[in-house]
């Protein structure tokens, strides 16, 4: 048996939390996207990145890998739902102004057909549903370079109202 060893790096999210304050979500997220500010860490893990935001959508991509395994020979369904979570989260986080939050409240997940390696890249697309003063709405789809669909999900997410620091 072959042992594989993945070593990752990460930067300090700390450098994440002023500029989060000081901008709008879609201004703090086109950032991350253009590489101006580091991506979180778990984007270091799961080795995905934001690839595109506009107002009231994002667009995430990774590449299915071996560490993504589960036990029976595919990539496990977190990959799917966590680069769906993200995409609509960031979704609703475009939509955003300077001084306003958000948190998941709930996450549904169609999963349609197995990631693998052989599967290429892949990349999960949301769009806001709706946008509310308290709580918003995303959907987004999981598909392969040719468009295919592996997975899909709706999302809930509170709204919050946080305090700025001067």
């Amino acid at each position: 048996m072959a042992l594989r060893i993945r070593t990752i790096e990460w930067e300090d999210p700390n450098q994440l939390v002023e500029p989060m304050r000081n901008l709008s979500g879609l201004e703090f997220l086109q950032k991350i996207a253009r590489r101006e500010l580091p991506p979180p860490p778990i984007g270091a893990l799961m080795q995905f990145n934001v690839v595109e935001v506009s107002p009231g959508r994002a667009v995430f991509a990774a590449q299915p890998e071996e560490f993504h395994y589960n036990p029976i020979g595919v990539v496990h369904g977190g990959l799917a739902a966590t680069l769906l979570d993200s995409a609509m989260g960031c979704a609703i986080h475009s939509m955003l102004p300077l001084g306003v939050g958000y948190t998941t409240l709930e996450i549904k997940v169609n999963f349609v057909r197995a990631l693998t390696v052989a599967t290429g890249p892949v990349r999960s697309e949301a769009e806001v549903v709706h946008m509310g003063s308290r709580t918003a709405t995303a959907q987004g789809r999981l598909v392969d370079s040719k468009g295919k669909l592996y997975a899909h999900a709706t999302t809930t997410c509170l709204i919050l109202s946080q305090q700025r620091s001067e």
